[in-house]
């Protein structure tokens, strides 16, 4: 049997909830017949890390908050399962005909949340105090919360 033609589509997620979608999708590839169809589901995330009262903490956020992105084969009902799955709003592109991403898309967002981790991302709030013996050797970017 040859292998079905798979590609890349972005489910548009409750925000906050993709990890629960990821979840779902993941138990319905390992236990049902999805995994013939579904090869993997992503959420694009980054790591940061945050200096708070002299120490470092490290987070990881969603890099494109309300997306998963799942490379599948939209075959027969597949489209209406995963449409279907709870906190799942719908594909990015339309409900009747999902428009897959092009490949050189899949590879910048892909290629940016490689680059994100290993990239350090520290913040700062105003009353923080910054000592010159804190080593930071990649400063991305220096975000103060207010």
């Amino acid at each position: 049997m040859s292998e079905i033609e798979k590609k890349w589509y972005v489910l548009r997620a409750v925000s906050g909830k993709e990890n629960k979608v990821k979840e779902y999708l993941d138990a319905d590839i390992k236990h049902g017949n999805l995994g013939d169809y579904v090869s993997q589901v992503l959420i694009p995330t980054e790591k940061t890390y945050q200096v708070r009262n002299g120490k470092k903490i490290v987070k990881e956020r969603t890099y494109l908050p309300g997306y998963v992105l799942v490379e599948a084969a939209l075959v027969g009902e597949v489209a209406h399962h995963l449409r279907n799955t709870p906190n799942v709003i719908g594909f990015l592109g339309g409900l009747d005909h999902p428009v897959p991403l092009r490949q050189s898309e899949v590879n910048r967002i892909l290629g940016t949340v490689d680059e994100l981790q290993e990239s350090v991302r520290v913040s700062f709030k105003v009353p923080d105090k910054i000592r010159p013996s804190d080593k930071l050797y990649k400063l991305v970017k220096v975000e103060t919360e207010d």
